[in-house]
């Protein structure tokens, strides 16, 4: 499908890294952006001719088109412990509530908890999810029903599954469609034993995959690490060869100056999720000594288990104000800065740099942000009234792979709203 958007304010990405906004249209040309055009103020009558050759023409009326928000950290399956175990420390919420009831999903009922998953990401303008989950061919089936890009890594551990498994889903996976990929990682270090994380070091290596882990999230897994092994899982993973291909860590709270070296001597990426982080007091991210060392931030949600929301908006303004207190230093993190970890450093993170920006020959993952409402007015600076005060409402439309999968509060997903969620009820209800 061609798409015309026009009377569009445009948000794109210099070479600097830094945000322009032009005024101007976008065209779109099936899953890729064909061209990124300026308003002249003059009449061009070769666009005119081409009116008839657009399957769509968008008035945008004067709001910002961008590129879709990367939730660089997610479990999207589990939207069904939404609300459910809460107010508890980390090691208590994950043991004694959440893997019990994770324990009895199956690849049958959790499709539906992943459909509703991406249907609130689709409302926060996320475009794609970076999933450790359940049965990872099952996500990646559902997401490209859906239209939704996906990228997984797997989050094996010592209480399921194995490296013959994270081969077979690594192939499965990145061959469901080409919404969908898979890297190789393991769920954490203090829920897996070394010859595993030596197995999965391996499949890194023969695969050349970038490799992801929960990382330094609490300092009790952090100390306990160090009892263990002498070292911080940073140290002791980059000691079993696990980044020789990149990779990084989701949540990166306690790190020492080593583990700084070695996430900036692989060209690592952190990813923060920052209101899992509060929710479950595990710690605030010290993300002005991850910029000044120049190493890539990313922003994820985490599960619906521990947020309890998947909006980026939320995220995007605690992990500013969040660094800015951290540090007692309000210019520490600029706005600029919160945006490109939400957009392109999360495509970073995920491998996808045809998604990072709004350029002609990238894929058309793009939203659309009203401006015409209370809290994105007055506009003396766009970029920070969506770090500071944009939220999900303002957003009208969300487009991936070329395809409006949301818009106006309506769904185009091939799935019943009102039916997801009876099945999504029925499934918490019927556990023990």
């Amino acid at each position: 499908m061609n798409i015309r958007f026009y009377n569009a304010k445009i948000l794109t990405l210099k070479e600097d890294e830094s945000f322009e906004i032009i005024d101007g249209e976008l065209h779109t040309q099936d899953d890729r952006i064909l061209s990124v055009e300026k308003n002249s103020g003059t009449a061009d009558p070769e666009r005119e001719t081409m009116r008839t050759e657009w399957d769509r023409e968008i008035d945008c009326g004067g709001n910002l088109l961008m590129p879709g928000f990367k939730n660089a950290h997610a479990h999207t399956y589990m939207t069904f412990l939404r609300s459910y175990a809460d107010d508890l420390p980390l090691q208590e919420w994950l043991y004694q509530q959440c893997f019990p009831k994770e324990d009895q999903l199956n690849t049958e009922n959790i499709r539906p908890l992943e459909v509703l998953g991406i249907m609130e990401y689709l409302t926060s303008g996320i475009t794609t999810s970076f999933d450790m989950c359940y049965f990872p061919p099952v996500y990646a089936q559902v997401a490209a029903s859906c239209g939704f890009r996906a990228v997984q890594v797997s989050g094996v551990n010592s209480f399921g599954g194995s490296a013959q498994v994270v081969e077979e889903n690594y192939h499965k996976v990145n061959e469901t469609s080409d919404l969908t990929s898979f890297m190789i990682g393991f769920h954490a270090e203090y829920t897996t034993k070394p010859g595993l994380m030596k197995q999965i070091a391996a499949l890194a290596d023969k695969y050349h995959s970038p490799l992801y882990m929960h990382n330094s999230e609490t300092q009790r897994e952090v100390q306990e690490c160090i009892e263990r092994y002498g070292k911080t899982p940073t140290q002791l993973t980059e000691e079993m060869g696990m980044y020789e291909y990149g990779g990084g860590g989701f949540h990166c709270i306690y790190f020492d100056d080593k583990d700084f070296e070695i996430f900036k001597k692989r060209g690592l990426t952190a990813v923060t999720c920052p209101a899992s982080n509060l929710k479950l007091a595990s710690g605030i991210a010290p993300l002005k000594r991850f910029a000044d060392e120049n190493i890539n931030v990313a922003i994820g949600t985490d599960g619906a288990a521990s947020n309890n929301s998947l909006d980026m908006f939320r995220e995007m303004f605690l992990t500013s104000v969040l660094a800015k207190v951290r540090e007692m230093d309000a210019e520490c993190i600029s706005a600029d800065r919160i945006l490109y970890m939400a957009t392109a450093g999360g495509a970073k993170a995920m491998n996808l740099p045809d998604c990072d920006r709004i350029a002609p020959g990238k894929k058309a993952d793009l939203i659309l942000i009203d401006l015409h409402q209370p809290n994105m007015q007055p506009e003396n600076n766009i970029v920070k009234n969506l770090v500071y005060s944009g939220c999900k409402q303002n957003v009208i439309l969300t487009m991936v792979d070329g395809k409006i999968l949301y818009e106006n509060q309506k769904f185009s997903i091939g799935y019943d709203p009102e039916e997801v969620y009876k099945e999504v009820n029925a499934i918490i209800r019927s556990m023990k």
